[in-house]
């Protein structure tokens, strides 16, 4: 639960400091909040994850090559 109104909290700070840009519709949490959040989690529980390299990164984001 406390992801989650990590999750909140961070999304709503968002809302407030992009208020102008947003127009009033549902938006999903915007990624970078969701990647801080478990990182900060990991790091409380001692988990250490390595940084992915660009190939990797790429991969990940392709749907283009097998699974």
């Amino acid at each position: 639960m406390d992801m989650s109104f990590a999750n909140q909290a961070l999304a709503a700070e968002y809302m407030m400091k992009h208020s102008q840009e947003l127009q009033p519709q549902v938006y999903p949490v915007p990624e970078q909040i969701d990647q801080h959040i478990a990182k900060i989690k990991l790091e409380s529980m001692g988990v250490h994850v390595d940084k992915l390299t660009p190939e990797q990164e790429h991969y990940l984001a392709s749907w283009s090559e097998g699974t």
